[in-house]
């Protein structure tokens, strides 16, 4: 395949409209694969206050096959100094108790060691969006602030975007292939576009204060990104409690605190913020200098379709929640990196222009699953109010009874501990739910499914992650070791913008096909031969998770989602190259 349209007949291949984590993630992906991009953003800067946070290891993997996840462990928390989050009724106050999270507790922390090569950190989303943005720009994408995305056109051949610069107040358009809708959860090309929604905005109005105090005598003993404060007015609104957030360890500070949506708007202005910093804090003299204040609503939506002809949209534009879970930064990442390839391919001609349906069938499951679970761990705070014996909005006397209650050396006291021990153990759906960060299974067109083999859930979906080779699930990491006797992951030889026929020493059919393959249908495949000299298995972990034989094959997509296998090399008299010619056909939508 080859494209008609004449280079110069498009002023760029993809517009990306927004530049947060979907749009700068997109513009790097792209321009990593060699797309013409431009990114266009309304505002005069990146991310000016810290927001999303929790960068899961699922993003950290696609950090890393873009390249820049040296940049991000260089500018984000280490998971160790995230992990003990802590429920209390003031920093200074009484501790209720603190929750192993993000894989950081004995329980858990093999579990996520053993699934990735990549840890979880805390990367602001001041210093994610910088450096998505900046690589993008230096790898060929261009860059505009400042620039506001007014409306579009679209047709069989592309995209005519109006624009408007806003420092000189000027009208303009630019024509692309392509349009991206990164622009966040107000998203004006999602509204312009139509895309049809489910769910509720606006259920419950929050605040965010961000601030600079030292608080390093309150936290440093108990290190946890998350400070969850049970105080009178709690249940109101918000994210379930009031929550003192580390933004940097330990002396910058992003608290969140509830209003009640069916009354008007606070006034929140700096004396204000800094007394409630001092309330949740619980230190009346607390040296507080306050950075910024906004307001913001709790919203439970999700678009059902994320795309209409050549116009796409990703992030917060098409599922916007709570920042429960710490899934939005992460899935708009996530959205984006499986956009990216299947637009580079179609770009060049490699796949026909029905793989991007797939685009929609892929990810508008995993934005409604992360819009329900984030909504529902934001009401699963109930459950500790009710152990406790008390409502989020109960005076101090009452919280401070509840509490009493709690520590009786009695056995109502018993029974209350039984109850919180429950509760709290429920909020591990919110602070290692493993499964909802990396167990994603894609169907589609995309990906070829075993035939009549239903796959069996061992533990809790949610919970535990379950690695799998079968097609639409992510390849299983394990670790193979090179010619030079380092570490790489399975994960490390796959990606990079291209699509991966992985096999063993034994699979020299598949080496052959592959060849043939990449001639006949002018895709660029890459051969992978897990027992070779730069990819031994030298620990065993592939024999045990690979679940093909030696001689199997696996078909990776770039975005390291498996879209074919077969077990075992064909019988005599069948051929290699066929079957794998015939996958392509299908996944490629030739």
């Amino acid at each position: 395949m080859a494209t008609t349209d004449a280079h110069d007949t498009y002023d760029t291949d993809v517009l990306v409209v927004g530049s947060g984590p979907a749009g700068g993630s997109a513009a790097l992906a792209l321009a990593t694969y060699g797309v013409r991009t431009l990114l266009v953003t309304k505002y005069g800067w990146l991310a000016n206050t810290p927001r999303a946070h929790i960068t899961n290891q699922r993003t950290m993997e696609v950090l890393r096959d873009l390249g820049v996840e040296s940049e991000a462990l260089t500018f984000g928390s280490p998971s160790h100094l995230m992990g003990d989050t802590v429920l209390c009724t003031a920093l200074t106050g009484d501790e209720i108790g603190r929750i192993r999270s993000w894989g950081t507790g004995p329980a858990t922390a093999t579990e996520y060691g053993s699934k990735s090569p990549c840890e979880m950190i805390d990367l602001p989303q001041t210093y994610l969006e910088p450096i998505l943005v900046n690589n993008a720009a230096a790898r060929g994408a261009k860059v505009r602030f400042d620039t506001e995305f007014l409306s579009f056109t679209q047709d069989d051949d592309g995209v005519t975007a109006l624009l408007r610069d806003r420092i000189r107040g000027d009208e303009f358009t630019v024509r692309a292939r392509y349009l991206i809708g990164a622009d966040g959860g107000r998203s004006a090309v999602a509204e312009q576009l139509g895309l049809p929604f489910d769910g509720r905005m606006a259920k419950a109005g929050s605040m965010n204060i961000v601030f600079k105090a030292d608080l390093t005598q309150y936290c440093a003993h108990r290190p946890s990104v998350l400070y969850w404060v049970l105080q009178p007015g709690a249940d109101t609104g918000g994210i379930g409690m009031g929550l003192v957030r580390m933004v940097r360890p330990w002396n910058e500070w992003l608290l969140v605190w509830g209003y009640d949506i069916e009354q008007p708007p606070p006034e929140v202005d700096e004396e204000t913020a800094r007394q409630i910093v001092r309330d949740l804090i619980g230190d009346p003299d607390l040296p507080v200098e306050i950075t910024s204040t906004s307001l913001w609503t709790v919203n439970h939506a999700y678009a059902a379709e994320y795309s209409c002809g050549r116009v796409f949209c990703a992030g917060d534009a098409v599922h916007r929640h709570p920042p429960s879970n710490g899934l939005g930064s992460n899935t708009s990442v996530q959205d984006s990196y499986n956009l990216a390839w299947k637009l580079a391919m179609v770009i060049r001609g490699e796949a026909g222009p029905e793989l991007l349906n797939s685009y929609t069938a892929e990810r508008a499951p995993v934005g409604r699953q992360i819009v329900e679970r984030a909504n529902l761990s934001r009401d699963q705070f109930g459950p500790i109010f009710e152990a406790l014996g008390v409502g989020g909005g109960s005076a101090e006397a009452a919280i401070a009874e509840g509490l009493a209650q709690l520590r009786a050396h009695t056995p109502e006291g018993a029974k209350k501990r039984r109850r919180l021990e429950e509760a709290v153990q429920l909020k591990n759906y919110e602070f290692n739910a493993h499964g909802v960060e990396m167990g994603q299974r894609y169907v589609s067109s995309a990906v070829l499914p075993d035939d009549g083999d239903v796959e069996v859930w061992e533990q809790d979906r949610e919970l535990v992650h379950q690695p799998t080779t079968r097609p639409g699930a992510k390849l299983p990491h394990a670790w193979l070791v090179d010619a030079q006797g380092e570490r790489v992951s399975t994960l490390d030889v796959v990606g990079k913008g291209a699509l991966t026929v992985l096999t063993g020493l034994s699979g020299g059919a598949w080496d052959t096909a592959a060849r043939a393959c990449q001639e006949a249908l002018g895709v660029p495949l890459r051969v992978v031969r897990v027992g070779d000299e730069n990819s031994r298995d030298a620990y065993g972990e592939w024999s045990r998770v690979s679940e093909i034989g030696e001689d199997g094959v696996l078909l990776v997509r770039p975005d390291g989602h498996v879209a074919w296998r077969r077990a075992t090399a064909p019988e005599s008299g069948q051929s290699a190259r066929d079957e794998l010619l015939g996958a392509l056909r299908r996944v490629l939508a030739r």
